[in-house]
């Protein structure tokens, strides 16, 4: 129970930082934001929890395909924002589109044979 605790803690104390780190430089916020410190994490915990290098690769493989639809949200959240579209409904609307794709690019990878 420790354990569980710990990984929640660390995790949550990253997100935080990365907040308040962004309130003082959006660059240094955006530098640190756009390390894969949630996925190094998610290895790190995976290893310790289950030793299996094979799932740490499939996590690795899943979070790069994954990645490319997730860019959607970074072009299109400014682009709305920029042209004064309410902040919830710019977020909803980006994120929407993400999901959307996300689900296109599993399709699109199932048919080429790739298993996330």
């Amino acid at each position: 129970m420790v354990y569980y605790v710990l990984k929640v803690l660390l995790s949550s104390v990253i997100i935080v930082l990365i907040s308040e780190i962004s309130k003082r430089s959006s660059l240094a916020g955006s530098i640190l934001a756009s390390l894969p410190l949630m996925s190094l994490l998610a290895f790190i915990w995976l290893y310790i929890d289950t030793k299996d290098v094979a799932k740490i690769s499939s996590l690795s493989n899943g979070i790069f395909w994954l990645v490319i639809p997730s860019l959607l949200l970074f072009i299109i959240l400014p682009y709305l924002l920029k042209r004064q579209v309410n902040f919830w409904w710019a977020l909803s609307i980006s994120t929407t589109v993400m999901v959307v794709f996300y689900l296109l690019m599993i399709f699109v990878l199932k048919k080429f044979g790739i298993k996330l």
